[in-house]
């Protein structure tokens, strides 16, 4: 019960870094297991039997989220956009009270403040920008072109893991987004059909960008690692802000015309839904 519970909130964090303005680092506070996945990718090599044993579920969870329920999340993205954004809006807000037992007793004074402060407008500052997105960047093999991508990997995974913050959107702003998301979905096409061809194309683009990912993710997950441990009061105000801001950030995304009451009334249950969700999923 426990790993398929761990699958299914790998799931929900591999869907939320595909959505742009929904952060898989958010997803991880509102299920509480932020700190047990962060000390574990910093624990791979001293402990890797039990930091493995302890992944896996979620690793097996965000492939077949991505893979698997990409399309039904693009399509009910794009069918019932208000419901959707709703449902992980819930998520977000049930994380809050997780969030809020982690910094009662910590301290935290102006610093505490100051840090939910920035974050928050960090987050909607990012969003801001984000409207004017950048053009699609052109894939092609080369050199060059895969040291792009390694980089690009990295700055994605860096604000997949930090709450708050889209990797998805970061990767929209610099012209990456489409290419990375249409090459995923093309492996995809290709692994079923089997083309060699179309596959070695593909893996040509995604290798280096996977890469990227990997070593983001460890590099931020240290520097996270040891803010928790010095300043455990101040960095959770501030992961406070960046997930506080997470909703607002989703709402300014969003294109409220031609919504109806049904619509509302629908989102309201999807957000209940979503807030429920992130309350069984936090518990053990």
């Amino acid at each position: 019960m426990k790993i398929i519970q761990d699958i299914v909130r790998g799931m929900v964090i591999g869907l939320a870094n595909i959505i742009p303005g929904v952060s898989g680092g958010t997803m991880m506070v509102s299920m509480g297991i932020y700190d047990t996945i962060i000390g574990c990718i910093n624990s791979l090599f001293k402990d890797f039997k039990r930091c493995i044993k302890t992944l896996w579920p979620y690793l097996v969870g965000m492939v077949v989220g991505i893979l698997g329920l990409a399309k039904l999340i693009t399509y009910l993205l794009a069918n019932f956009p208000l419901q959707t954004n709703l449902a992980f809006i819930g998520l977000i807000f049930g994380s809050l009270p997780v969030i809020l037992s982690k910094i009662r007793g910590k301290k935290k004074g102006t610093a505490g403040a100051v840090a939910f402060v920035l974050a928050f407008l960090l987050v909607v500052g990012l969003q801001i920008i984000g409207e004017g997105n950048g053009s699609d960047a052109a894939l092609k093999f080369s050199l060059g072109q895969m040291i792009i991508l390694f980089i690009m990997g990295m700055i994605a995974s860096a604000t997949m893991v930090i709450p708050g913050v889209s990797g998805s959107m970061m990767l929209m702003l610099l012209g990456y987004y489409n290419p990375v998301v249409g090459t995923v979905s093309r492996m995809v096409d290709a692994l079923m059909a089997f083309n060699m061809g179309e596959i070695l194309s593909c893996c040509g683009i995604l290798i280096p960008f996977g890469l990227g990912v990997l070593c983001g993710i460890f590099a931020i997950a240290k520097l996270i690692e040891v803010l928790l441990s010095r300043f455990p009061g101040v960095t959770y105000c501030g992961i406070l802000g960046l997930v506080a801001a997470s909703p607002v950030a989703i709402l300014m995304a969003m294109d409220f015309a031609g919504v109806t009451v049904m619509a509302v009334v629908t989102s309201i249950l999807t957000f209940a839904v979503g807030f429920g969700a992130a309350y069984k999923l936090a518990g053990d």
